[in-house]
């Protein structure tokens, strides 16, 4: 199937036909917001002949599964790294020890790092990159439970690439957190394409 035929493939809003979510206690209707977000930015990026990649750690590949959920989803997702250790976002991504000693793992010089090594490796012009604190436990009081730090890289016309970063703390259970900051980090996506003119997507 080529591309365009890939495309015509994506189905209704909403949540797409295929897997179904993982069944971890989140509410069905912060599954399906996840989904219809993923929908639309693939759509989004199947327009604009552009491709995603994710770098993650604390929502644990719900991204990719999110992106990749869509029939004809190869003509927008090129790939994903779930990098959950501080040693493999260093050698999959090339994060910088200085940068995970001196800010920490939760932290958006970190995401930014991640969206950055990840573009590089990937060739993708979209990044989307995401490292936080899930619970229940491993939050201290400079970083919460719940606390979760963004990056976004867009590349626009001419190689140059726009590297947006937030923090954002999210309230709820272990799996609320980390659906909360998928829903999160395909927002920002959206914003971030919006924002460099490269899109119509809003959040």
């Amino acid at each position: 199937m080529n591309g365009k035929d890939e495309r015509a493939a994506l189905g209704p809003a909403g949540r797409p036909g295929g897997q179904r979510a993982p069944e971890d206690g989140a509410p069905a209707a912060l599954r399906d917001e996840v989904a219809a977000r993923a929908h639309a930015l693939g759509a989004e990026l199947a327009g604009l002949g552009a491709m995603v990649a994710t770098a993650e750690s604390c929502t644990g590949g719900l991204l990719a599964w999110a992106l990749t959920e869509t029939a004809g989803s190869s003509a927008w997702f090129e790939r994903g790294w779930v990098t959950y250790s501080n040693a493999a976002k260093q050698a999959d991504l090339g994060v910088p020890a200085a940068t995970l000693t001196a800010s920490g793992a939760v932290s958006e010089p970190t995401a930014r790092a991640m969206a950055e090594g990840a573009a590089r490796r990937s060739g993708a012009r979209l990044v989307i990159a995401v490292t936080g604190i899930a619970g229940p436990a491993g939050g201290s009081p400079g970083k919460p439970v719940g606390t979760v730090c963004f990056a976004w890289s867009w590349q626009v016309d001419g190689g140059l690439a726009v590297l947006t970063s937030r923090t954002h703390h999210f309230d709820g259970d272990r799996a609320r957190v980390r659906w909360q900051a998928a829903a999160f980090a395909l927002a920002g996506a959206a914003q971030a394409i919006a924002a460099a003119g490269g899109g119509t997507l809003t959040a």
